[in-house]
């Protein structure tokens, strides 16, 4: 009961009484009009330059359209069908290329123009709500802000829009509408199996029932990366922060001297860059590297060690190597924790007779855990997502005969293999819609079954 009261008084607390349709149903004739001339209310009503800012954003908008919006909206049931054509010119006494449609501009175009509108029926409705509140409020007798007013305004109690404005815009149109435009694409035969790289027709869901298809060879693949992705995923979370919890632990003991140095040793390798560093640990494992010749010259081993030409072996060393890149963050995450759990919880305990292990179980563990699950969420999403490590260490190897996923690879690194090596484009964008849908199952599951979301202010 009291959480329903909540979501009432919260709704209520956003209610506004200058809606569209309060303005479609209550407004006067020039409101009405007004969803046809937007900024029209506006100019009546004396807010000249913002009604013209609206009208001009209508006349911009009706401008395109007419211009080729409709076209290339028109173009998106077929994406296209005129190829390019060789037409002998008698003047030149040579052939000419005459260019046919082209599939990927006309998805990218109809999807921007759909796009477009609806960003534009969001600014209309604006235009109608802005209308209405002008009428609403000549009639109660109030005063209507000029824009200079509203422009001072931007800078007090709306700097909030104003300081949102610009990222917002740059999520829209470089986040957003690429998205879009990649899920579109999963619904297509774009690739350059059947040469359906310039024309490429709808498919609907063939191409997600063809991953999804065990019995096929591209299915097979997918399960198979899916897999392996998990697996990484958990074993570079878990082990990272269990290292990293344990060696933090260990020098921020009271008995470890030269804490500062410990910590400057690990920190270190923060400061290479990481492809540097990943490269130079993918040549020392190499057959021929310096890992595998200084072990034959001493004699500890005969043969080279398989690290990246042997499905097990390649995926353990990714596994290892990361450690080590990753081990350094958890070491500082863990580090600024330790030194922020009361004093006085380990003197009770250490009262109480708990000794160091009941007290790291009953007293550091839960509070680190309390505090890092949401950087561990974040840990595991980023490791699926580590393009960093697979590809520079393995590359994805090795790599069986006619497959186009390795052993190592994960579905990021797939998704680019497909992509640009392969140029089977619906299959990357299928990839990276089954990606998203793994990530956000299990972050969003993970986080709410968790205390730190349970209970935020229950812990201590």
């Amino acid at each position: 009961m009291k959480k329903a009261a909540t979501k009432k008084k919260k709704a209520k607390e956003f209610q506004t009484p200058y809606t569209v349709t309060g303005a479609l149903v209550k407004g006067n004739a020039i409101t009405k009009l007004s969803m046809l001339i937007m900024g029209l209310g506006n100019i009546a009503h004396k807010q000249i330059v913002k009604g013209l800012m609206f009208l001009a954003i209508e006349v911009a908008y009706l401008y395109y359209m007419i211009s080729y919006g409709f076209y290339a909206v028109s173009m998106l049931p077929s994406l296209g069908w005129r190829e390019q054509e060789k037409v002998w010119n008698d003047a030149k006494s040579i052939y000419e290329y005459q260019a046919g449609d082209n599939s990927q501009l006309i998805l990218l175009y109809g999807v921007a123009t759909l796009y477009l509108t609806f960003m534009f029926i969001i600014v209309w409705r604006e235009a109608v709500k802005s209308s209405y509140k002008s009428e609403l409020l000549a009639k109660a007798g109030k005063h209507l802000n000029t824009f200079k007013e509203d422009f001072k305004s931007l800078f007090d109690q709306n700097l909030h829009k104003l300081l949102l404005a610009l990222p917002l815009m740059g999520i829209l149109l470089f986040t957003v509408l690429p998205l879009i435009y990649n899920i579109t694409m999963a619904f297509t035969n774009y690739s350059t199996s059947g040469e359906h790289l310039v024309l490429f027709d709808w498919v609907g869901f063939a191409t997600f029932k063809k991953i999804l298809n065990i019995g096929d060879s591209i299915g097979k693949q997918f399960y198979s990366v899916l897999g392996w992705t998990l697996i990484w995923a958990v074993f570079a979370t878990v082990l990272n922060y269990i290292s990293g919890m344990i060696l933090a632990i260990i020098i921020n003991r009271k008995e470890t001297r030269a804490k500062g140095f410990w910590r400057f040793c690990f920190v270190l390798s923060i400061a290479v860059p990481q492809f540097v560093s990943l490269l130079i640990m993918r040549s020392m494992l190499q057959p021929t590297g310096i890992v595998n010749t200084l072990l034959m010259k001493y004699g500890i081993i005969d043969t080279a060690l398989p690290f990246f030409t042997k499905a097990i072996w390649a995926r353990v060393t990714v596994i290892v190597i990361n450690l080590w890149v990753g081990i350094p963050y958890t070491i500082l995450q863990v580090t600024g924790i330790l030194q922020n759990i009361p004093a006085e919880l380990y003197e009770a305990a250490k009262i109480d007779g708990a000794n160091a292990v009941q007290t790291f179980f009953k007293i550091t563990l839960p509070y680190m855990l309390f505090v890092m699950t949401p950087y561990l969420i974040t840990q595991f999403t980023g490791n699926i997502n580590n393009f960093n490590v697979i590809y520079l260490l393995s590359g994805g190897n090795p790599t069986p005969v006619d497959a186009t996923a390795g052993k190592t690879d994960l579905l990021v690194t797939w998704l680019y293999k497909l992509t640009v090596d392969k140029k089977y484009y619906n299959l990357g964008a299928v990839i990276g819609i089954m990606t998203f849908v793994v990530l956000a199952i299990v972050a969003l599951v993970t986080y709410r079954n968790t205390t730190s979301y349970k209970d935020e202010e229950g812990f201590m």
